[in-house]
């Protein structure tokens, strides 16, 4: 609906100015008038629980979206289907309530959730930020700077993971942030925009996961019932092998020049020009013009604006002004409320230091913002089918079917059980497209499970977080996905594509890691053979590809 309301604002703002498209703009007020009147028409929807609610069935819509969106690489027609399966199933294959349901369950109720419109205003003003620091030339001065000290593919990679891993406040911030800094740099040196969106992604929630200060320390805090929850979380981050393995898997692949599955053939098409593979470049925007004044400090300055701006408006969110501390203040943040916030405020400032510095006019940072919307057009649908699908399998019971298969099962099987709850983790992230909701089903039971036995439960809450940023990592339909691949300006199934084999690698490793770790209890026999292990499996592969080179005969 936000994105309704705003594009019909834009459209007849600049149908004052200019002569635009009249049909258009009828058809887009009326669609905004349709919203408004369903949302009062179904806001009262009696209560209801379907035939197929908490069964099998229940996950069978985002696997529907996950398997079409692999198979025809196109993301907008499977995550439509999979909402519209999840319609049928909830209806009972009647035709006015799957409609009904897509409409006032679906749609309307995600668009008018706070928390996703907090999102959206986050999305678009960073894509605008985005914009007016390509048209100051920030970004182009940045990348001559960095040419000049970036002299390799190599380098060019580490820097990016670098880059990563510093900004670590939050996935979505740090997605769009490190998309926009360093394609300019990995472009030069023909990594492909695949490899660019997996490094992305790779230092997006892994890295928040074991970062305490970032909004995801504060989500796991509020799902840990009768502990303290900020202790449990720094507890955790040593045996959360998911996250330490992918980030010396993104290492071990810049250093030891591996590359496999589908990644092989993006790469390769890199080093010979062509950094996308596919034809599809539904992200790419056209180069705008770009101000001659622009230097280093122009992409410094509204990066570390946006940083300062974001932490201020999650702790102040959290109660920090009013008295709270800065620990605590984060941990009861509201991520969606500061980000929100924080890029509001960066925004006006940059805007300000712009055109007092006479980079660029007032009125070509005013034209910057919807330029920085239409960029984020594709990543706004995508994230608004992929909440929707959610809110299908939320109304078919997901959550509380696997919830109980996961305590009928474990019974018995107490030094396993954190590698179970692992796979539970992935699977349910997975099918979701969402980590923090998987950290509020799962969490809960375990330390339930293990309320007397705390070493134990330490373990199984960092397997159950590792689990949820897995699946989280390996679903086209989750919002960090999306995030990545829109930062990256790559197609996004070619995103998931080649990502899904590194991930999938990780995940069997840290999947044995935690069958050690169940039995042993030691986290220094643990970590260090999931790392022996993934880098004699990334070595093993370096090997083989050596002797395929050798062998292969010269023309």
């Amino acid at each position: 609906m936000v994105f309704l309301f705003l594009s019909t604002i834009k459209i007849f703002i600049n149908g004052g100015f200019i002569m635009g498209n009249r049909f258009f703009r009828l058809v887009s007020f009326l669609g905004f008038v349709f919203l408004m009147i369903s949302t009062a028409v179904f806001a009262d929807e009696a209560a209801y629980q379907p035939a197929m609610y908490s069964t099998f069935w229940a996950l069978v819509p985002p696997v529907v979206a996950i398997v079409l969106a692999l198979l025809t690489k196109e993301v907008y027609s499977s995550l439509f289907i999979g909402i519209l399966v999840g319609g049928l199933f909830y209806s009972g294959f009647t035709f006015e309530g799957t409609m009904t349901h897509i409409l006032q369950g679906g749609f309307v109720t995600v668009l008018a959730d706070a928390y996703n419109v907090g999102i959206l205003i986050f999305l678009v003003i960073l894509g605008g930020m985005v914009c007016l620091m390509n048209a100051a030339g920030g970004s182009r001065a940045f990348g001559q700077w960095a040419s000049k000290r970036i002299k390799t593919r190599v380098g060019a990679q580490l820097a990016t993971i670098l880059l990563g891993c510093l900004i670590f406040v939050d996935d979505y911030f740090n997605c769009l942030t490190v998309g926009s800094v360093m394609r300019p740099v990995t472009d030069k040196h023909n990594v492909s925009r695949a490899k660019l969106a997996y490094i992305i992604d790779s230092t997006a929630a892994p890295v928040c996961i074991i970062a305490p200060i970032s909004s995801w320390a504060a989500a796991v805090t509020g799902f840990v019932p009768g502990e303290d929850g900020f202790s449990v979380f720094i507890n955790a981050i040593p045996y959360n092998f998911y996250a330490l393995l992918t980030i010396l898997m993104m290492l071990l692949l810049v250093f030891l020049g591996v590359d496999y599955g589908p990644m092989k053939t993006h790469e390769e098409n890199a080093a010979n020009g062509d950094l996308f593979t596919t034809a599809d470049r539904s992200f790419v925007t056209e180069d705008a013009k770009v101000s001659s004044k622009g230097s280093v400090l122009d992409l410094v300055i509204p990066i570390a604006l946006l940083i300062i701006c974001c932490v201020t408006g999650m702790i102040y969110s959290g109660g920090f002004f009013s008295g709270a501390g800065f620990v605590e203040a984060f941990s009861n943040s509201d991520a969606s409320v500061g980000l929100a916030l924080g890029s509001i405020f960066a925004l006006i400032i940059t805007i300000a230091f712009y055109s007092i510095r006479k980079v660029l006019t007032f009125h070509d940072c005013m034209n910057c913002i919807p330029e920085g919307f239409k960029a984020m057009v594709p990543a706004i649908i995508i994230l608004t089918f992929a909440w929707t699908l959610k809110a299908m399998t939320d109304s078919l019971g997901a959550a509380p079917y696997v919830a109980g298969l996961m305590e009928t099962s474990a019974a018995g099987l107490m030094n396993m059980l954190p590698a179970i709850i692992f796979l539970v983790g992935v699977g349910l992230a997975f099918a979701t497209g969402t980590s923090w909701g998987t950290f509020g089903i799962l969490i809960p039971i375990v330390v339930a499970v293990f309320e007397n036995d705390p070493q134990m439960m330490i373990i199984a809450i960092s397997a159950c977080m590792a689990g949820a940023v897995c699946g989280d990592h390996c679903s086209p339909i989750s919002d960090t996905t999306i995030m990545a691949s829109a930062g990256a300006q790559s197609n996004h199934v070619n995103h998931v594509y080649t990502q899904l084999p590194y991930a999938l690698s990780v995940a069997g490793i840290s999947f044995v890691s935690y069958i050690v770790v169940g039995y042993t209890r030691n986290l220094l026999i643990a970590l260090p053979f999931g790392a022996a292990l993934l880098f004699g499996f990334l070595f093993f592969l370096k090997m083989r590809g050596s002797q395929r080179t050798v062998a292969t005969p010269a023309n």
